[in-house]
Order: structure tokens, then sequence, then C-alpha cells
């Protein structure tokens, strides 16, 4: 209900486009892929922002932003997708910790190709996408390990801090 509501309030100003993507739900975590224009993903960006400032009774706590891609040729998803895992896979132990956090992050994005792939052969096959995606095969999700490193990387961006490196001007005395 929170993410349809902020999605619709961000439709409200005709001049962003519509968003497609895909929220996977877990007992312990959520990741969130959102296709749309620069301006609806600063929106949602800044709204996390606010979530954050809530505090302890916030309905997400402890959010990382780690990627955020601009003039993508195509969209992964061609819809919006809520699908829940029931618990996150694990990995053999150490396998995340000798990796980069630039690696770390490519493996997500390589699961979330396997899933996008996986969810736009679900529409080719059924009339309702929605009612299929509901829950993944576990080979697609992302392991405990693995988000546990991105939470731990001092190079993902809490919603505040990524907005305020996007918010400064990069050559101050060239922007001036």
């Amino acid at each position: 209900g929170y993410h349809r509501e902020l999605f619709e309030n961000a439709l409200e100003d005709r001049s962003r486009e519509q968003v497609s993507g895909l929220l996977l739900l877990s007992s312990s975590y959520v990741f969130h892929v959102v296709e749309s224009c620069s301006s609806t993903i600063h929106l949602v960006v800044q709204d996390l922002a606010s979530l954050q400032n809530q505090g302890h009774s916030a309905l997400l706590q402890e959010i990382k932003v780690l990627v955020v891609a601009h003039n993508i040729p195509s969209r992964l998803f061609p819809d919006w997708y809520v699908a829940t895992a029931a618990s996150p896979m694990t990995c053999p132990q150490g396998s995340t910790q000798s990796q980069s956090t630039a690696e770390v992050v490519a493996e997500c994005l390589t699961l979330l190709l396997k899933v996008a792939a996986c969810i736009q052969s679900l529409e080719e096959d059924s009339e309702d996408t929605n009612e299929t995606v509901h829950t993944l095969a576990p080979e697609l999700l992302i392991p405990a390990e693995t988000i546990n490193s991105l939470y731990n990387a001092k190079e993902c961006a809490s919603p505040e801090d990524f907005l305020r490196i996007y918010l400064s001007p990069s050559q101050p005395t060239l922007d001036s």
C-alpha cells in the first residue's frame, strides 16, 4: 500500500513516466527496483530519506541505495511486480567477504536480470503475470550474505547521503 500510494502521488505530475520494477519482500528485508524517469526516482529516494528520519517507528529501517542509472535504453520489467521470498538463500560461508562491493552489486544485478527474464517468460506464457510472480524460485533470490555485505558496505549510501551527493555540485568552481 505504501509503494502504491507513493507511485500514485508521483504520477499526479503528468510530466513523469509510468513506474515499473520489482518489490521483493522477505521477512527480514525489502529489495526494490524502480524503473522510471529521474524525477520520479529522485522523489522515491526523497521519500525513503524522510522515512529514515522517522527513526525506529519508520516503516523501513536501514535503507541503502545501491545503484541509480540514467538513460537506460529499455526497461527490464514491463510492469510493476511484487514478489515474496520465504527466506533469503544462504551461500557458502565467506564467499561475499572476499568480494569487493562492486562485485557484490554486480552479483545482485545479475540475479535481478535473471528475475526480469523469468518474469518476461511468465508474461509470455500467462495472461495474468501478477498472479504467477508472487513467489520466485529460490535460485533467483539474493542470498542473505549478499544483502548483509551490502548493508555493511561503506560505499552504499543511505538515501540522505545519496541526496546530499546527488544535489551537491561536482565541480563547485565550474558550476558557479
